[in-house]
């Protein structure tokens, strides 16, 4: 009795052992020869990689992403910080290199405002169209009874 427990705690030690190793661990690309000395300048970098697009993977930061472009864009901000660039600075730079598509929530601006709402201008466009459209089509008309000479000229020709 006994040793079937035994058995079914080590098979069940064995599955559990097998989750853990095949479980999806966050891998941060950063390599230790990228990380700053100064934890809070390094903190920063954290910060702004967090917030900057691998151009290559494009759904992952670059902190997170381990492709040629994003270890050169860690690199490049960590060496605006160390130059002494402030976080805004260091985000305008990349900008002003590879375009708002960098970011990975894009700054308000006109373009933005444009873009999410013109899906919403369409919508409404389309419905005042349609509103139009159907007021000012012709009213239909109207069904008059059929009068007896005509009820009898029908029933005449069915008949015959």
């Amino acid at each position: 009795m006994r040793n079937g427990r035994q058995a079914r705690g080590g098979v069940l030690a064995l599955i559990l052992l097998a989750f853990a190793f095949l479980a999806p661990l966050p891998a941060l690309a950063v390599n230790p020869d990228e990380v700053l000395k100064n934890p809070v300048l390094e903190q920063r970098a954290r910060n702004l990689s967090a917030h900057l697009r691998c151009m290559v993977c494009q759904n992952q930061s670059i902190d997170d992403s381990n492709a040629e472009l994003a270890k050169d864009l860690r690199v490049l901000v960590r060496e605006r910080l160390t130059d002494g660039d402030t976080d805004e600075q260091v985000l305008d730079y990349v900008v002003s290199r590879y375009g708002e598509f960098v970011l990975l929530k894009p700054r308000l601006s006109a373009k933005t405002i444009a873009l999410w709402s013109a899906p919403i201008a369409l919508l409404l466009i389309g419905a005042l169209t349609m509103i139009l459209f159907v007021r000012s089509r012709p009213p239909l008309k109207t069904v008059t009874p059929l009068s007896d000479e005509e009820k009898a000229r029908i029933d005449e020709l069915s008949k015959g």
